[in-house]
């Protein structure tokens, strides 16, 4: 009998509810690091990624929207090469921005979505255009969540 495996993310970087290595912030290297998944649902198509920040003065910003990934994608690699198709985050540049928080710790929201199909939608989508189309696509969603406090 095969039991079903959950739907995850996590990263060899931190663990979820931890903090984020300086690496990965735009006060170190603002590479992104290395996400793992697995236990894709049945019917997986392809796979969005969002990571966002919900703590933002201004509302939730986007720090990296891509879409398309193929879904037989099991890592991406730290520093993110080429994969799916990339959207722009809320700085206005295409791929990843690294956790810049002005002041105080902020929570960073990696969500990887498992999608019942490929999405056809304009290259320059941002997060918000993202998260609305891929509603009834969704199959699952797994979550990492990571915390960023810039040093002075």
């Amino acid at each position: 009998m095969k039991t079903a495996q959950l739907f995850r993310l996590s990263s060899p970087a931190f663990q979820n509810g931890d903090y984020i290595p300086q690496t990965y912030a735009c006060d170190g290297r603002n590479i992104c690091p290395e996400l793992d998944m697995g236990g894709l649902p049945e019917g997986t198509r392809s796979l969005a990624l969002v990571l966002e920040d919900p703590d933002a003065p201004k509302g939730t910003f986007y720090h990296w929207v891509v879409w398309n990934i193929p879904a037989e994608t099991k890592m991406i690699p730290e520093a993110c090469s080429p994969f799916g198709i990339s959207g722009l985050n809320s700085a206005d540049d295409v791929g990843y921005v690294g956790p810049c928080p002005p002041t105080g710790v902020h929570h960073y929201v990696f969500r990887l979505f498992a999608l019942n199909s490929m999405l056809d939608i304009p290259s320059d989508s941002r997060g918000e255009d993202l998260l609305k189309v891929i509603g009834r696509h969704t199959l699952e969603e797994a979550r990492l969540v990571g915390l960023y406090e810039r040093s002075n």
